[in-house]
């Protein structure tokens, strides 16, 4: 087996569904040095037996507490998942949307940092306007507003919930920047030298 000289890179993309997380994630594995797997929350969706879905991929609200330790579990398997690629030298690229709005707290984000302690984690807050998360629904899905024009609570929950604790190495907006120019921001942090340091200070947190 070869020498493993350091772990991979690990960059986290947190943020909403229709955020641009996915694409930034494709730029970054088709055009940064070095072999970046993408382990985020689609490829375990696809890998969810039915009866579990959407498993990780849970919208905030509670809806379904009989899947909430499963979920739990997946997430701890992901992130495990995640710490062996890099120990053994793989860069990893995740695309995600961290949140606590279920039946009772899971406080899976803090457990997840402990989970990768020790290794080169860049956790990127994705913020988007809601208002153009609502146009790409609509683009994408056909699926928009409330009939009184208001924006459907699951919606409005992901964008409260999601950026909770609000602790990130780098933020993006992909309203202003492209999935390229997104990519090019990231490799700029990740290049500079300042090591990261969100992970360290969430692993110790404890959220109400």
């Amino acid at each position: 087996m070869p020498k493993i000289d350091k772990p991979g890179e690990i960059i986290i993309l947190n943020g909403t569904p229709r955020s641009g997380k996915s694409s930034i994630a494709l730029v970054i594995q088709n055009t940064f040095e070095g072999v970046w797997m993408n382990l985020g929350v689609d490829q375990f969706m696809q890998m969810t037996p039915k009866q579990f879905q959407p498993g990780i991929g849970l919208r905030p609200g509670g809806e379904r507490p009989d899947l909430e330790s499963t979920i739990k579990i997946m997430y701890r398997a992901m992130y495990e998942t995640i710490a062996q690629f890099s120990r053994l030298g793989l860069n990893v690229v995740v695309d995600v949307g961290h949140h606590d709005g279920y039946s009772v707290p899971l406080r899976i984000l803090p457990e997840c940092a402990r989970i990768l302690d020790g290794l080169p984690v860049f956790f990127v807050g994705v913020r988007c306007p809601i208002e153009i998360v609502m146009e790409r629904r609509i683009k994408t899905w056909n699926a928009g507003y409330n009939h009184d024009g208001e924006v459907p609570k699951p919606i409005a929950l992901w964008q409260e919930l999601v950026h909770i604790p609000g602790v990130y190495d780098m933020e993006i907006d992909t309203s202003v920047y492209s999935p390229e120019e997104c990519a090019k921001l990231i490799r700029q942090r990740l290049e500079n030298g300042q090591p990261p340091e969100a992970f360290q200070l969430i692993k110790n947190m404890e959220t109400e």
